[in-house]
């Protein structure tokens, strides 16, 4: 669930599969209709598999399945062009020219977040000692405006809330969390009037004021924290009905402000067009919303929280593990395209869990299906795997964790709408390349 976390460690293992299985036995790479291997691509750039599904990922080179293979080729000319700027990320030859005619939709600049070095860091300051050190709601405002406001609290105004309530309510019994923060943004927004104002303050407006609404309109699984003006507190009770203790709090208000943003992942770029077609923040947001809504993003701790659960059942990793890879599954909550090593929101959720009593048996199978993955490839574990102990032990629904990172990423797509409100509109245009068959055809 993570931005992109499943969804980049599966094109990973595609990679993989394509440099073994669409290489020529000259061992030219040439494919079909002039087009090369993954293996034959990769080499040309000087990049493992894995970076070249990274490019394929922003735009940077275009990507075709072998048919009736697993593999995919490129189009080596595409391959030569992208290898005459140099690699990307390497230096300025990889930005686009001024006024390019892509607006600059391989490399988006942004200010937010960067990753590198096994590190990610939000307007450059390290983002898990961010949310080590500050709230949810503290390290958003930093997000957004580069200045840290402390003590910070983010309240929902009423009639955009009781909007929200009563669609988020109508929605049939078995409707899950997520279905209702959807209606729960459409509502809120026809609430309010003064939604199409895109200046810097009035979007900050209602960012401070749409997320609290979002929480607010879940219906509550449990009694209210006492000190319920936090985000974090006011969002347990709306994943679980068991009283929370200061430790268990503390992970869930960590694990928000570390996925407040995480670049430009699938549902980011979703916001990222829909504000330069100058949508309003709630439109944004629900573009978001939508790209979150599949397995290789927004419910990929969902099935970290089912494997876990099993785990426990079973009694040990081992044969879970198994089942896995014995149904072509991939294991949930491991690996990720933009880090080595592990996650490192994993790494500090991992660290605070250890201060829960009650995550201990989750934390373990965790653990064992990290040990037991790795006899076969070494996959670390990520942000998803995290999420998955947290709901498991502290009695969440498995929807829990994408409901945690609908709430936290909601901050961060802020963060982006702001900065594509200040380009030109309509920038998010790329064009097509098409591979269809060529005019003049006859009239069918």
């Amino acid at each position: 669930m993570d931005d992109q976390g499943a969804a980049e460690a599966a094109e990973a293992a595609d990679a993989d599969a394509s440099a073994q299985d669409t290489g020529s036995g000259s061992g030219s790479g040439s494919g079909s209709e002039g087009r090369i291997s993954t293996r034959e691509a990769a080499r040309r750039l000087g990049v493992k598999p894995e970076t070249l599904y990274a490019y394929v990922s922003r735009g940077l080179l275009t990507s075709r399945r072998v048919p009736g293979g697993r593999g995919s080729t490129f189009d080596p000319g595409e391959v030569a062009v992208l290898a005459g700027r140099g690699r990307p990320g390497s230096g300025a030859q990889d930005r686009p020219a001024e006024g390019a005619a892509d607006g600059g939709w391989g490399r988006i600049p942004t200010s937010v977040t960067l990753i590198e070095a096994d590190r990610y860091s939000f307007r450059g300051v390290d983002a898990t000692a961010l949310a080590r050190a500050y709230s949810y709601e503290e390290v958003a405002e930093w997000v957004w405006t580069g200045e840290l406001r402390r003590g910070v609290r983010f309240t929902a105004p009423p009639e955009p809330l009781a909007a929200a309530r009563r669609a988020a309510g109508s929605l049939p019994a078995a409707s899950g969390p997520m279905d209702r923060l959807r209606v729960a943004v459409i509502a809120a927004a026809s609430a309010d009037p003064l939604r199409f104002d895109l200046s810097p303050e009035a979007v900050l407006g209602t960012a401070r004021s749409l997320i609290p609404t979002l929480v607010d309109a879940l219906p509550a699984a449990g009694q209210p924290h006492r000190g319920a003006g936090r985000l974090a507190w006011r969002l347990w009770s709306r994943l679980t009905a068991l009283p929370p203790d200061d430790a268990s709090l503390r992970v869930l208000d960590a694990a928000l402000a570390l996925l407040i943003d995480h670049d430009l992942a699938a549902s980011t770029l979703a916001v990222r067009v829909a504000a330069s077609a100058r949508a309003h923040p709630y439109a944004a947001v629900s573009a978001g919303l939508g790209a979150l809504d599949g397995p290789l993003h927004g419910q990929a701790s969902a099935l970290a929280h089912r494997m876990l659960a099993e785990v426990l059942e079973r009694g040990g990793a081992g044969p879970v593990v198994a089942g896995q890879l014995r149904a072509g599954q991939r294991i949930p909550g491991l690996g990720h395209r933009l880090y080595q090593g592990e996650d490192p929101r994993a790494t500090l959720l991992f660290d605070l869990l250890t201060e829960v009593p009650a995550a201990s048996d989750a934390l373990a199978a965790a653990r064992d299906v990290v040990a037991t993955t790795a006899r076969h490839t070494p996959l670390h574990a990520n942000v998803d795997l995290a999420l998955g102990v947290l709901s498991v032990a502290c009695a969440m629904p498995e929807e829990a964790g994408e409901t945690v990172f609908a709430v936290a990423r909601t901050a961060g797509w802020i963060a982006h709408a702001l900065e594509e409100y200040a380009e030109r509109p309509l920038r998010m245009r790329p064009s097509g390349l098409y591979q269809g068959p060529r005019p003049p055809q006859p009239l069918p």
